[in-house]
C-alpha cells in the first residue's frame, strides 16, 4: 500500500509541471523559462561559456520552436538565477532586450547584455570540448 501511495504522488507531481518551464540540455545544463520572452541557463557541473550558447540554442530550438537563423540574446550575464535560486545563470531571449546599459569596457568576460548569435552559430558551440587541467 506504502509503494502504491508513493507512486500515485509521484506521478501527481510530474504530472503537475508544465514540460516546457524547465529542460535538461544534452550538456548537462539546465534551461527554465523566466517568463514568456526570457529563459534562464543554469550549469550544473560545466561551466564553459561555449555550454550556456549550446543550452540555450538547443532550448530556443526544442522548446520555442525558433528557426537556426532566429537571434538569440544576452539579456543579462552572469547572476543569481531568478526561477531556482542557483547562484550562477545566464538570461536569454529570442527578443532584442531594450534597456541594455552600455559597457564602460569593451573588454568582457564572459557574457554581456545585448550580445547576439544566431540559434545555428550557437548550436555549433555544442561539439568544442572545454579544456581540462
Amino acid at each position: 500500500m506504502k509503494q502504491v501511495m508513493t507512486l500515485a504522488v509521484s506521478a501527481a507531481i510530474l504530472l503537475s509541471v508544465p514540460l516546457s518551464s524547465a529542460s535538461a540540455a544534452r550538456n548537462g545544463f539546465q534551461t527554465v523559462a523566466v517568463n514568456s520572452n526570457m529563459f534562464e541557463v543554469i550549469p550544473r557541473a560545466r561551466q564553459d561559456v561555449d555550454g550556456y550558447w549550446c543550452a540555450a540554442a538547443d532550448f530556443a530550438r526544442r522548446t520555442l520552436g525558433a528557426g537556426w537563423q532566429q537571434r538569440i540574446y544576452v539579456v543579462r550575464g552572469y547572476g543569481p538565477s531568478e526561477a531556482t535560486g542557483r547562484r550562477t545563470a545566464v538570461q536569454f531571449s529570442l527578443q532584442q532586450p531594450t534597456n541594455v546599459a552600455q559597457q564602460s569596457s569593451s573588454i568582457s568576460v564572459g557574457f554581456k547584455a545585448g550580445e547576439s548569435m544566431s540559434v545555428q552559430g550557437a548550436n555549433g558551440r555544442c561539439n568544442i570540448r572545454p579544456f581540462r587541467n
